[in-house]
């Protein structure tokens, strides 16, 4: 966010970086996947830290919730023996956050076909990792729909829990396939 002065106000300009990381911890508070989207945290070290306060802010809780601390704004949701984050500078707008976080959980859901848990959180990290990574690009919010999430995701790369093949059956679903593959390509440019 960068602040402009008008007549004596200051407005605070909102920034397509909405995104400062997502975190995925387990219920001892130890990172599965973490992805940092600006300087704030720079070493691991420091991350770690980060992640730790953040746990300990958060494991009591249960469902979704939201935590403002340490000069950022944190939604989260626990899930059997994951905790998900998404977090944002203190002003960030939450329910930006929030469909992120929905986004991303939701897409995983869909695509390990079970209950999101550890054991196969990890079963499909590589196709855990596409999604985070096709939701969110240097801290900018690209996609949130989880159908779509998890069709790329599992077009691209497959999950573990997947059935059959996973290819497109009829003309229909190419074509789909190819506008979706078109329309992820044009975004990308436009952001480059």
């Amino acid at each position: 966010h960068s602040e402009v002065q008008k007549h004596g106000f200051v407005i605070e300009m909102s920034s397509l970086y909405t995104v400062k990381g997502v975190i995925v911890l387990d219920n001892d508070g130890e990172r599965i996947l973490a992805k940092y989207y600006d300087e704030a945290y720079p070493t691991v070290k420091e991350q770690r830290t980060f992640e730790k306060s953040l746990f300990e802010k958060t494991s009591r809780t249960n469902g979704a919730d939201i935590v403002m601390f340490e000069g950022i704004t944190c939604v989260f949701k626990s899930n059997v023996d994951l905790l998900f984050y998404v977090f944002g500078s203190a002003t960030e707008n939450e329910l930006m956050l929030a469909s992120v976080l929905n986004g991303f959980y939701d897409a995983v859901r869909m695509v390990v076909r079970e209950n999101v848990e550890k054991v196969t959180l990890f079963q499909c990290l590589s196709t855990v990792l596409m999604i985070l990574d096709e939701i969110v690009d240097g801290g900018i919010i690209l996609e949130t729909n989880p159908v779509i999430l998890a069709s790329v995701a599992e077009r691209s790369g497959g999950s573990a829990g997947a059935k059959g093949d996973g290819g497109p059956k009829s003309d229909a679903e190419k074509i789909g396939n190819a506008l979706t593959n078109a329309a992820s390509l044009f975004r990308r440019h436009l952001l480059t």
